[in-house]
């Protein structure tokens, strides 16, 4: 089972591929069930030098930025080998 952990929303990077799946409505619809609910879901990042890369979670990420929190819970993953 992953471990949770609260990551600083400044410290992960958003790979550029996967910010152009993007869908601005949708970070509403889930920035409006976080203000409800707060984040049901971490997202996933991998370590990255001092920092994180996204991995799995653009939206939800996105979201608790135009909310303006600061920080964000996600789960550790490994980098996937190709």
């Amino acid at each position: 089972m992953l471990d949770k952990h609260t990551v600083a929303i400044a410290d992960i990077r958003v790979p550029l591929k996967r910010r152009k799946t993007l869908i601005e409505i949708k970070v509403q619809e889930i920035a409006e069930s976080i203000i409800e609910n707060g984040q049901t879901t971490p997202i996933q990042v991998r370590v990255d030098g001092d920092g994180f890369v996204l991995v799995e979670g653009l939206h939800r990420l996105e979201a608790l930025r135009a909310l303006g929190e600061s920080s964000v819970d996600a789960y550790f993953v490994k980098a996937r080998l190709h």
